[in-house]
Formats: structure tokens, C-alpha cells, sequence
């Protein structure tokens, strides 16, 4: 009986004594987490810090991009360094690419500022933007059937030569294959065909911006209009080249065009009779023939469809060209900036077949081409490799002929 009058008398003052361990412990507990926490808020304050810092430089409003890769390890200072080199080295094309180490999160690619003039109110056209080396340039319209030749296949791009691609890499008065070569009388169109009104219309435009969506490949960014200035809406063309079943799908996503054929700031052109199967390859055709099909275009804008115009096509053509007197403007890039990582790269993603890529990349080497060194400081370009993404370019002779060659080796050319 003496026992069982004890034991309430004992058990709470176990659990009393219980309690007061349990408190001790789970404070100690609440505390090492609660600083284990603000070690964590400082440490991704700090990063967040540094990412800001290394990363700077604002909305870049033309949506533009090229990036580098920087990891946030070592010494903040040398870091910062390393951001400012590669910044003066590729100054007016995208900011810096910020990863940590062993992180499987996408790499995140911030913009760098860019300059544009505030407003197109005065801006005036350089009275040496024309000055430039002058040659005459001619087109190969159509080729004949040769003789003894039972079986001929008209093509978009023509039979250039081997000698006549060589001559072509000179600049002078010379007659070259550039896209659109008809075949002889009585065979089929070669391809990229417009209607005589979207034709008629393109021959007016002396400013021209232009993207293109083929095999319902990706979705229709608008230009921001209103970022864009009233002058730039009535005197430049902003045309975006599509396919049937693109238009198809457009009208499905709700985009559907006036009774202007335009879409918001787009004036969307339909294109027939696409000349390759590879969509991708038909792509290069509005990305390096502008000057082929907007004739009377003084300069062009090439947006590929992944990317959105936030910013005035004239101060874009401000900034890169008249600014820089300068004829060409492509971006970098945004990882490699080597043929040799390029071609690696294509074969990875099995975008051609790897037989062809070999083959010609070996014209490449045969001509010259060599390994990109950044460290070299005679290396003419601070990239061997353009992302081609953006491209800002005068109608000259030498621009022409640029873009020319390098649709004449586009199955590699990205």
C-alpha cells in the first residue's frame, strides 16, 4: 500500500524532469537548425550578391544574348577579373553565364547592357555609312541543261563549281551562284516561292527585320511594340516567312493575320514549295539571302524565331553599324567558340550525317582554317564560331558576298 501511495507522488515528478531534458534538448536542437539556416540565407545572399555583381548589366532590351561561362569558385577578386576580360573582349554581345559547380540546374544566361541611343528622334545616317570597298555583284538566275546530259535535276542553290566557288571568295566584279537559280524552260520551280503580292511588297522595303518559323517548329514571338518607335512601325518591314502548316497552326494559337496579311507588327509571307526537307536548312535561306529577297533594303535585321525584338530596329542599327562604321554584326556563340568543339557538337546531336560534316570540314582546314586561341593575340576575331541567332548587317557588296558564302556551306554553318 506504501508503494502504491509513492508512485503517484514519483511519476510526475519523472515526467516533470522528463519534460525539462526534452525542452533542453530540443532547444539545442532549434538552435543549431536556426543557425544552420542563417548560414545557409547568408551564404545564398552572398551568392546572390556575386551573381548580381559578375552578371550586371540590366535588361539588355533588344533581346540579344551571348553568354560565358564563369563558375563561382575561387578567389571573388580574380573571378571578377576574369569577368571584366572576357567583357572588354566580347564587349557589346551578351553578359556572363553563371553555373556552380557539379549543379544540374539549366545554365542561366544574364544580358549585357548595351547603349542604345534614348530615341530615333535624331538620329542621321552616317554620309560615309556607303563607304565602303565597291564591286559589282550578279546572280546566277538560271542554268541550261548541259549537253550529253540525260538526267538533270534543277536545284535552289544551282551547280556551282569547285573553280567557281573558289573565284567566289575574292571580292570583284564577278557573277556567282546565290540562291533562287531557275532551271532550264519547262522544269519545276527550284523552290522558295512567294505570292506576287508579298513579292511586290518586299521590293518596297529599303529597312527590313525578318525571322521565320517552317514545320510548325516553334511559336510567334510578337516584336514589342511599344518599345518601338512610330517612325520605325511606318517605315521599316517587319516580315515573318512561314510555311502552310505554320500558318495552319498560327491561326490555331489564335494569331490570325488582317486583312493586311499582318499579325500584330509581322507581316507574315507564306512560303511555298520549301526547297529542302531539312526545315533547318530551309531556314538559312531568309537568314543569309536577305539581300536577294528584299532588293531595294539598304540594311536587315535577322531574328531567329526564338528570340523576341524589344528594342527600335534603328538604334539597333545605330549601335552595331553606324556607330562602329562597320558593315556586319553576328552575334557569338553563347559556349563554344571553336570549329573543332562546332563539329564535335553536331555530331553529338546528330543534326547532319557525320560523313558530310567530315567532309566539309576538311574543305574548311584545307582552307586555312585553324584552332581558335584565345590567348593568341594576333587571332583576327574573338570567335571562330557565330551563334548566327542575330545578325545586323548593311547591304554592301562585301556583306553580300559574305553571307553569301556562307549559305553555300550551311549544312554546318549553325
Amino acid at each position: 500500500m506504501g508503494v502504491h501511495k509513492l508512485l503517484p507522488a514519483v511519476g510526475p515528478r519523472r515526467g516533470r524532469r522528463l519534460g525539462r531534458i526534452l525542452r533542453v534538448a530540443l532547444s539545442f536542437r532549434l538552435w543549431l537548425s536556426l543557425l544552420a539556416l542563417l548560414c545557409l540565407l547568408s551564404f545564398a545572399l552572398f551568392g546572390l550578391k556575386f551573381i548580381t555583381l559578375v552578371g550586371r548589366g540590366g535588361g539588355m532590351e533588344s533581346g540579344i544574348s551571348s553568354s560565358h561561362q564563369l563558375p563561382i569558385t575561387g578567389d571573388v577578386k580574380k573571378n571578377n577579373k576574369e569577368v571584366e576580360q572576357q567583357q572588354l573582349q566580347h564587349s557589346g554581345f551578351g553578359g556572363v553565364v553563371i553555373k556552380a559547380p557539379g549543379s544540374k540546374k539549366r545554365i542561366q544566361h544574364f544580358p549585357c547592357e548595351i547603349g542604345f541611343t534614348e530615341t530615333v528622334d535624331y538620329l542621321i545616317e552616317p554620309k560615309d555609312s556607303g563607304n565602303f570597298t565597291q564591286f559589282s555583284l550578279q546572280y546566277v538566275a538560271m542554268e541550261e541543261k548541259p549537253l550529253r546530259v540525260n538526267s538533270f535535276e534543277s536545284r535552289f542553290g544551282g551547280h556551282q563549281k569547285l573553280e567557281e566557288r573558289e573565284k567566289s571568295f575574292y571580292a570583284h566584279d564577278q557573277t556567282l551562284h546565290c540562291g533562287f537559280v531557275k532551271g532550264p524552260p519547262g522544269f519545276p520551280s527550284t523552290g522558295f516561292d512567294f505570292d506576287e503580292k508579298d513579292m511586290a511588297y518586299m521590293s518596297t522595303c529599303r529597312v527590313a527585320v525578318s525571322s521565320c518559323i517552317f514545320g510548325s517548329s516553334d511559336f510567334l514571338r510578337r516584336p514589342t511594340s511599344k518599345r518601338i518607335s512610330d517612325f520605325s512601325k511606318k517605315n521599316v518591314c517587319f516580315v515573318m516567312f512561314v510555311d502552310e502548316q505554320t500558318l495552319s497552326k498560327l491561326a490555331s494559337d489564335g494569331h490570325v493575320l488582317d486583312n493586311r496579311g499582318f499579325v500584330g507588327l509581322w507581316r507574315v509571307v507564306v512560303v511555298r514549295n520549301l526547297p529542302y526537307k531539312d526545315m533547318r536548312r530551309t531556314g538559312k535561306v531568309p537568314k543569309f539571302l536577305s539581300h536577294r529577297i528584299f532588293p531595294s533594303s539598304r540594311y536587315s535585321i535577322w531574328l531567329d524565331s526564338k528570340m523576341r525584338l524589344n528594342a527600335d530596329p534603328l538604334l539597333i542599327i545605330e549601335y552595331f553599324l553606324w556607330r562602329t562604321r562597320s558593315e556586319y554584326a553576328i552575334s557569338n556563340h553563347y559556349a563554344r567558340h571553336c570549329v573543332w568543339e562546332e563539329v564535335l557538337q553536331n555530331k553529338r546531336l546528330n543534326k547532319y550525317n557525320e560523313t558530310a560534316i567530315d567532309e566539309q570540314f576538311n574543305f574548311y582546314k584545307s582552307d586555312g582554317l585553324s584552332k581558335f586561341d584565345p590567348s593568341d593575340p594576333n587571332t583576327p576575331l574573338p570567335s571562330y564560331v557565330p551563334e548566327g541567332s542575330f545578325i545586323v548587317r548593311a547591304h554592301t557588296p562585301m556583306s553580300n558576298l559574305f553571307t553569301n558564302v556562307k549559305f553555300i556551306f550551311m549544312p554546318l554553318v549553325q
